[in-house]
């Protein structure tokens, strides 16, 4: 806790510095000062455009999340489709989301739709890369004995790969947890009325500088807030699972 006091409190001292060392004037880099009062004077609306990122953010997450388990358990039953899909996942990540989320704002309106979907899409793949992973590394003695002891594949899939790679799981989860809220926020960016990316948009074209970096200090709370919420109930369920 003191540590990260004192880093918080270093950057706000370097950052003031450069200020008075470079002069830079308000519309380029506002003082701490400024984006502290930014954040009160506009709490309400922050507060408002805040809950609607929270909400893509946990929908995206929850649902990319399911999608890329299950997807995940599908390609560890079958080594022909793993061989089909893998390749094809890996040239997914080639394609930046900056270029996705216009197509999908087109297909799915400037709702909460297309943000959602953009989480979606970055939640998706580590949490089947990673799980993947984990189902294929299943110790091979154990296996072994699960087919002379004529388990059947959905049983060894249940009781022997799923427990064996929960740890995988839990790390593609905590990865998501950290890009998720980037997702929603590309997508705001590109379309949309409600969410923080969307208010540091307008709050940059009316030059309100201060305002973008206020709700940018709220992202990245947010941001560390959630990721620690996914990794404190992967703890839990994780005692209570070895329980």
């Amino acid at each position: 806790m003191r540590t990260a006091l004192a880093l918080i409190l270093t950057v706000i001292l370097l950052w003031q510095g450069l200020i008075w060392l470079a002069d830079m004037p308000p519309f380029l880099l506002p003082s701490p000062q400024a984006v502290a009062e930014a954040l009160w004077l506009n709490r309400a609306e922050i507060a408002r455009h805040a809950g609607f990122t929270l909400t893509e953010v946990v929908l995206g997450f929850a649902l990319g999340a399911a999608l890329g388990a299950a997807l995940a358990i599908a390609m560890g039953f079958s080594d022909r489709l793993t061989g089909v899909l893998r390749p094809i996942l890996t040239f997914s990540q080639t394609i930046p989301v900056f270029a996705l989320a216009p197509i999908l704002t087109l297909w799915l309106g400037f709702g909460m739709a297309p943000k959602i979907a953009v989480t979606v899409l970055i939640v998706f793949f580590p949490v089947a890369s990673a799980f993947l992973d984990g189902l294929m590394r299943t110790p091979q003695p154990a296996l072994d004995l699960a087919q002379v002891m004529g388990a059947s594949r959905i049983r060894i899939m249940r009781h022997l790969r799923i427990p064996a790679a929960l740890p995988s799981l839990a790390t593609g989860l905590r990865l998501a947890a950290v890009y998720a809220p980037i997702g929603a926020v590309i997508g705001e960016w590109v379309g949309g009325a409600r969410g923080l990316g969307a208010l540091m948009i307008h709050a940059n074209g009316r030059m309100k500088t201060d305002l973008v970096f206020a709700a940018l200090l709220v992202l990245s709370v947010m941001t560390v807030i959630f990721a620690r919420a996914v990794a404190l109930a992967l703890h839990r369920a994780w005692r209570r699972y070895g329980a």
